[in-house]
């Protein structure tokens, strides 16, 4: 045997000891036994979490470091908490009350930010991570899907109103059987093909089918049990002791979950006061255009023509021109004038439609879907000639109305058949028609980069608003599953739709137990059931996944650092103890989150210094025993809200239809442009911003931000240089750092030095020391006091949690 062979022969064998090891599941591992009550190590500790650490760090030679300023420990919980800075007035409060009694002064500040409206927006966020919320439905063609929002405005609430964990569990997987229609969105937020996009044959829509339910036990597991139970879909799971039959059942669980929309029952009220809210904000910013002498263009998706309160019996839409072929219209819409508006065109009001003529296709694009108050291609008017068509509508009596509304696909997918030439006329009688609106100075196309200032930042706004008023007309019915009665399942031969096995009732690994569920079990019960065992107190795993994901967001790495992972491949917990403790804790406290927030954010763990010392650092460098706070960078979200909050510039708005980073796009096949200009509207926070499957903004995305389209418990952190070119030369820095100057000659007054020290308040949370006032005083009069805003915003002190 030669020498190169003789080396590689132990290789070899290690690794076969290493898979044969890993080969046998162990049903004991350590997450599955039940959560043990801990003592706390008796080491003089007020808090436990300090003594199950202070005691490992005695192990070690080491303790913990000394406390954080007062101002890194404001700063500190503020972005924690809500994910943006203190204001200069607050710091300044916070001072006061810390010189008077520093332990009120720091547990009065954590009590004001678990109650602000934007704790829940900086928490949501990280579970909408997690459970990968997005609004487009992904793969090549990567279709909005706009009714999925409300679930993001639930889970923002949810953290907000501190409903129990045990709760939250439940209404995500059974929200429907509480009228709590919007929480069973979590099911279906992965990626998923529509109708049309998957091939018609037998075998494609069975694994189109099982690729969903599979995505729905991914989402189920590894959120709540920090288990890989989808890696047993094709066979028994290598690490864990989860069987492929154990897959298949719980995939039976959901048999009766499809993914779709359905009526969204608890926010009829709040929608019509939203649309008369952007109705009216549209009025205005349209009449900001027409002092102007600036119409928009024809758009596929809405378009809004108003004209003085008129008397009207007749109106009738005629079209002279389109971008192509037939006219097509999917809605007709005539409103009433007073302050109770309401659409008087729906045929179920009686009115009755006319036209030239309709499509040669009697079985689609019917008149009657002119005014059938349904939207979308598949309920559209086409006319019978190319070069034009007329529609008229008779109300039967006369009604006053003030403007019209109408779309070629207010879904927003073709926009070809666009009437670009029309004109829309009323009449009391069929012989003496008045001409109201039309298409008559309408810019040709959308492009604000050709417009000057106001006009520009006008036609921004009304883009922005029209989005927002075209999303709100899909509310009516939300993507949070259309649920079914559960069809048999079977174990499927290695995964293989074609070859199925024995029928599998529902239920759970058989390591935990049993559901005692059969196939005649309802798809309520089903999901009820499993929504039980999960949160129940006995579960061995969800208390603990969910206090290790608390801990791991609070101090940058989980006592456990894989966060949806508890199984055989998972980490260990670095304190094992600890954790428990914390479990039993959760649960004791009524699975209150923010009972755990108190708890963590009061103990001496994470108010010391980031600072690193020698010792430290040798024995621990990676401080997994935390003898000091680990400073880390600020997530994408926070540093955008950051920005915009210095600034001046945010709009703190909560919930509803977000806004866009990308450029209006109708094409079947999604491209996602980043946008490079933003105006008021879109200065929300970034929770809002419309999430894409496999695209980024144009900025942010540079810092981490996870592909919506994957589960993200755990983000990662690098350092790139198109972060630093990014936050240096985009537009909404320069504006931003604009917008903020002019804050601080209007809060600071003329005189330099006290806009530096007002700006060092605002970024940093602190006063500059002097050296520091006097380096900005020169900067400013060099370069001016926008740049000098830039460079903060570019700062690791402003860009990271101290």
């Amino acid at each position: 045997m030669n020498s190169e062979i003789r080396l590689l022969v132990p290789a070899f064998v290690g690794c076969a000891l290493v898979a044969e090891a890993w080969s046998k599941p162990d049903p004991n591992h350590w997450s599955f036994h039940e959560v043990a009550e801990r003592s706390v190590p008796d080491l003089g500790e007020e808090n436990g979490i300090d003594g199950f650490l202070l005691q490992r760090l005695k192990e070690e030679g080491l303790s913990f470091s000394k406390r954080a300023e007062p101002e890194n420990l404001l700063r500190r919980i503020f972005l924690d908490l809500t994910g943006l800075p203190p204001t200069p007035d607050e710091i300044n409060s916070f001072e006061k009350s810390w010189k008077e009694d520093t332990s009120e002064a720091y547990e009065s500040a954590v009590e004001r930010l678990l109650v602000s409206p934007q704790y829940g927006e900086r928490w949501g966020q990280h579970w909408l991570d997690a459970v990968r919320f997005a609004e487009t439905h992904g793969f090549e063609v990567n279709t909005p899907r706009p009714n999925a929002w409300p679930y993001r405005d639930y889970v923002i609430r949810a953290f907000n109103e501190d409903l129990p964990y045990d709760q939250f569990v439940f209404e995500q997987l059974a929200g429907d059987t509480v009228s709590k229609d919007a929480a069973t969105g979590f099911l279906v937020t992965a990626a998923a093909l529509l109708q049309g996009q998957v091939g018609k044959d037998d075998e494609s829509i069975k694994r189109a089918r099982q690729d969903e339910l599979n995505e729905i036990v991914i989402n189920t597991s590894a959120t709540f049990l920090g288990l890989t139970v989808h890696c047993a879909r094709c066979h028994d799971h290598k690490f864990d002791a989860i069987s492929q039959k154990d897959y298949h059942r719980m995939q039976a669980i959901f048999g009766g979950v499809r993914y779709g929309n359905r009526p969204f029952r608890d926010d009829s009220e709040k929608r019509e006061e939203e649309i008369r809210s952007l109705d009216m904000r549209i009025a205005l910013v349209e009449q900001r255009l027409k002092k102007m002498g600036v119409r928009l263009p024809v758009s596929p998706l809405l378009n809004t023509e108003r004209f003085a309160p008129i008397s009207a019996r007749y109106l009738r839409f005629t079209i002279r021109k389109t971008n192509g072929v037939e006219p097509c219209i999917d809605e007709l819409e005539v409103w009433s004038s007073g302050e109770k508006s309401t659409n008087v065109a729906l045929a179920s009001n009686g009115v009755v439609a006319s036209s030239s003529g309709d499509y040669h296709d009697p079985s689609k694009h019917r008149l009657e879907y002119i005014n059938d108050g349904k939207y979308g291609n598949g309920r559209s008017w086409i006319a019978s000639e190319t070069r034009g068509g007329w529609v008229i509508l008779d109300f039967g009596k006369p009604i006053l109305i003030d403007r019209v509304t109408w779309g070629r696909d207010r879904k927003g997918v073709y926009k070809d058949r666009l009437p670009i030439d029309y004109v829309i006329e009323v009449a009391a009688d069929k012989d003496a028609w008045r001409e109201v609106a039309g298409s008559k100075g309408r810019l040709m196309s959308f492009d604000p980069g050709k417009l000057e200032g106001p006009q520009r930042s006008a036609v921004l706004d009304h883009q922005s608003l029209s989005e927002a008023r075209r999303r709100l007309d899909g509310k009516k019915m939300i993507f949070g599953g259309v649920f079914q009665k559960p069809p048999p399942m079977h174990l499927l031969n290695r995964g293989d739709v074609t070859q199925p096995k024995e029928e599998v009732p529902p239920g759970i690994p058989e390591v935990f137990g049993s559901l005692e569920m059969s196939s005649a079990t309802s798809d309520v019960d089903r999901r009820k059931g499993l929504a039980r065992w999960i949160a129940s107190p006995k579960n061995p795993l969800t208390a603990r996944v969910m206090v290790n994901r608390v801990w791991h967001l609070h101090f940058g790495t989980g006592l456990v650092n894989t966060p949806s992972d508890f199984g055989g491949m998972g980490g260990k917990p670095s304190h094992p103890g600890l954790l428990d403790w914390l479990a039993v804790r959760f649960v004791k406290d009524g699975w209150s989150i923010k009972n755990l927030h108190r708890l963590i954010l009061s103990s001496k763990a994470y108010q010391q210094s980031g600072r690193p010392n020698s010792l430290g650092m040798e024995k621990d460098a990676h401080n997994r025993l935390l003898w000091r706070f680990q400073p880390r960078r600020l997530e994408a979200e926070a540093i955008r809200d950051s920005i915009l909050q210095v600034s001046g510039s945010l709009d703190l708005k909560m919930g509803g239809p977000g806004f866009s980073f990308f450029k209006p796009n109708t094409n079947y096949v999604r491209v996602y442009d980043a946008k490079e200009e933003f105006g008021p509207l879109e200065w929300r926070r970034m929770i809002y911003g419309h999430r894409v499957r496999m695209e980024q903004d144009g900025v942010f995305g540079a810092f981490d931000r996870p592909d919506a389209g994957l589960i993200c418990s755990k983000r990662t952190q690098s350092t790139t240089p198109l972060q630093s070119l990014n936050l240096f030369n985009s537009h909404f820095v320069e504006q931003q750092s604009e917008i903020f100057s002019k804050r601080l000659v209007a809060e600071a007054g003329g005189k330099v030095n006290g806009q530096i020290v007002l700006a060092f308040q605002y970024c940093f949370g602190r006063v500059p020391t002097a050296e520091e006032v006097s380096k900005g005083v020169d900067f400013v009069n060099q370069h001016g006091l926008p740049q000098f805003c830039r460079v903060l915003f570019n700062t690791n002190e402003f860009l990271f949690l101290p």
